[in-house]
């Protein structure tokens, strides 16, 4: 059985406080009303995260970052390294989300060197793929995400790629309200997955957790997370609000 996860991303949202309140919510939220075995997962911003792992000592729900540095160290004025994030406690690092792509010209060719960093250092990478509006009007998402693929992971041996967790985001529904159909998120979840099989084989494919990224919310989290490929949510404003996360994570109850 493939681990099911539920990943919130906070994205620059949330002072300190503000953060400390939310995950605090969330923390017992998950423990009286999450009845399934999925793992819930809060990738914050740095400032959170050693104090969100310690309120989440006994209870169910990860600690992540949003991005690492792809060097051990040095001077890199700004950035924070993997050690760093492994050394207050996180568990998961976000690598390669499309608004890191977009906005700071992450490359396929770095995210694979930050990939290497983040396993490295014993932390889950969730690493994004996923094409833009032009791409997939131009039918072109699968020649796209097949590239970040090889680009990005497919370097890795078997055993470093069982540790990844793959997230696809649709680009084009990212903020913006618009959620694939469950029909059109399961055919790139079912294509990434025979990718994967293609590449390693169907073992190393049947055990991969697969997060769909894109405007899930509450109403439609269960038929996206009913799909036979889909394993979970990489979920970004509906995260920042406690109950609407947790009724995401309830929707594998």
């Amino acid at each position: 059985m493939r681990k099911k996860i539920v990943a919130g991303n906070w994205k620059m949202n949330l002072d300190y406080n503000e953060g400390l309140g939310v995950f605090s919510e969330i923390i017992n939220m998950v423990k009286d009303e999450a009845t399934g075995t999925q793992e819930a997962v809060i990738c914050s911003p740095f400032i959170h995260i050693h104090s969100l792992v310690q309120l989440a000592k006994g209870y169910k729900v990860a600690v992540g970052a949003q991005n690492a540095h792809q060097a051990e160290s040095g001077a890199y004025t700004g950035e924070t390294s993997a050690k760093m994030i492994k050394s207050v406690g996180a568990a998961y690092v976000i690598i390669g989300h499309s608004e890191r792509r977009q906005y700071f010209g992450e490359s396929n060719e770095l995210l694979a060197k930050k990939t290497d960093t983040v396993l490295k250092n014993d932390l889950r990478p969730i690493f994004c793929i996923g094409e833009t509006l032009q791409e997939r009007e131009a039918n072109a998402h699968f020649d796209v995400i097949k590239t970040q693929l090889v680009e990005g992971v497919f370097h890795l041996d078997a055993a470093q790629f069982a540790k990844l967790v793959l997230a696809y985001e649709p680009v084009w529904a990212i903020g913006t309200g618009v959620t694939a159909t469950s029909a059109q998120a399961q055919e790139i979840h079912a294509f990434i997955r025979k990718e994967i099989a293609a590449k390693y084989n169907q073992e190393v494919a049947d055990s991969t957790t697969i997060l769909y990224g894109g405007s899930c919310n509450p109403k439609n989290a269960a038929e996206l997370f009913g799909c036979a490929d889909i394993d979970g949510g990489l979920i970004g404003g509906a995260s920042l609000k406690s109950r609407d996360f947790v009724d995401i994570v309830k929707a594998f109850n």
